[in-house]
């Protein structure tokens, strides 16, 4: 049965969520996963929904698995994380938004959905925002940039603000350059610190972020090399690096 499985109750007076499915870039699930450790956030719940694989996630040094897709909070932030290990498959999206947007609709929630648009970009990389709802005032509260030409947003992320435009939820989709190729936290980093700190009113250190981007840099540079010299090798097997 599709459901949202609390494990605890908290205290959270319309708190805002940060969406972190796997995407372009993995620019939510970057900044997701940032957020839950910056703050040390408390797994409230699961979300047990049609298109969600049935596995079983285990953690470095934990012994208790965990569900795939799972909620976290920060009571003193008023803040909400979806966390996701695995993506939700696309031929499901529909049921997933439905089951996931009736839990937040009832918790009074503002929803913020993170996407990647594969695109080279030249510098910091552009970000823009589309809402449902009576959220668009927000992007110019917070001058955010809204879309420079038409676009869509698909897949389960696409689905979640489809399905809060339905069901006339106020949510932003906040959508921001990304390499296609590579995890992007130089582009996760632009999603937290121009848009979901000011929406949430929170203050988040990024430096980690732009750690991790100067040395996903430099493993593009080495791989673009090995690919230069892969003719004139015999074919091998060797790591490549968790970013690989």
């Amino acid at each position: 049965m599709a459901r949202i499985e609390e494990h605890q109750s908290v205290d959270l007076e319309s708190p805002v969520l940060v969406e972190g499915l796997p995407g372009v870039g993995l620019v939510g699930k970057i900044a997701a996963d940032h957020l839950v450790r910056e703050f040390d956030m408390t797994h409230v719940a699961s979300c047990h929904c049609d298109g969600i694989p049935n596995v079983a996630i285990y953690a470095e040094d934990e012994p208790d698995i965990r569900p795939p897709v799972r909620f976290y909070a920060d009571e003193t932030r008023d803040l909400l994380v979806l966390q996701s290990d695995i993506p939700v498959s696309p031929n499901a999206a529909e049921d997933f938004a439905s089951c996931v947007t009736g839990w937040l609709a009832e918790n009074d929630v503002l929803p913020l959905y993170l996407s990647g648009i594969p695109q080279e970009k030249d510098g910091v990389p552009e970000m823009y925002g589309v809402s449902t709802g009576e959220a668009a005032g927000l992007l110019a509260e917070y001058d955010i940039d809204t879309p420079s030409e038409n676009g869509m947003i698909s897949g389960p992320t696409g689905a979640l603000l489809a399905e809060a435009g339905k069901q006339n939820l106020d949510a932003l989709g906040l959508v921001v350059q990304a390499n296609a190729n590579f995890p992007d936290p130089e582009a996760a980093r632009v999603l937290l610190t121009q848009a979901v700190g000011p929406v949430a009113a929170v203050e988040v250190d990024t430096d980690h972020l732009v750690e991790q981007a100067d040395r996903i840099a430099e493993a593009r540079e080495k791989l673009a090399q090995r690919m230069q010299q892969a003719e004139e090798e015999s074919t091998r097997a060797e790591p490549l690096g968790m970013y690989q």
